[in-house]
C-alpha cells in the first residue's frame, strides 16, 4: 500500500493472490479472467471485479478512454461473465510480490 503524504490518502491495492480462474495459458499468452461484478471507488470511478481476484478501474474519459458502456447499468450487467484480459495476471503479480 502506498500513502500520499501531502493529502494523507492511503491507497488501497487491487492486487490479490491469483486464483485458479485466471487462465495463464490463454490466447497470445495473455491471461484471461472473467468479469464477476463492478463497484465504484471512493471517487465514483467504476472498477471491474475479476474472477482471478484482481480489480481494474474502467473509466470513461474521452478522448483518452472511450468506455461509455461503463456508465450504463444495463450495459455493465451484460458484461458480467465476459472474458477480460487481466493486466495484473499478465505481469504475474500477486500480493506476495508487493514487498519486492
Amino acid at each position: 500500500m502506498g500513502q500520499d503524504l501531502l493529502q494523507k490518502y492511503v491507497e488501497r491495492t487491487s492486487v490479490t493472490k491469483a486464483s485458479p480462474d485466471c487462465d495463464r495459458s490463454a490466447v497470445e499468452g495473455r491471461p484471461i479472467s472473467r468479469i464477476t461484478g463492478f463497484h465504484q471507488d471512493e471517487e465514483g470511478h467504476w472498477v471491474v471485479e475479476l474472477s482471478c481476484g484482481h480489480t481494474q478501474h474502467l473509466r470513461h474519459q474521452p478522448p483518452w478512454q472511450a468506455r461509455p458502456w461503463v456508465l450504463d447499468v444495463g450495459q455493465r450487467a451484460e458484461r458480467i461473465g465476459q472474458p477480460f484480459a487481466c493486466g495484473w495476471c499478465a505481469q504475474g503479480v500477486d500480493s506476495a510480490t508487493l514487498g519486492r
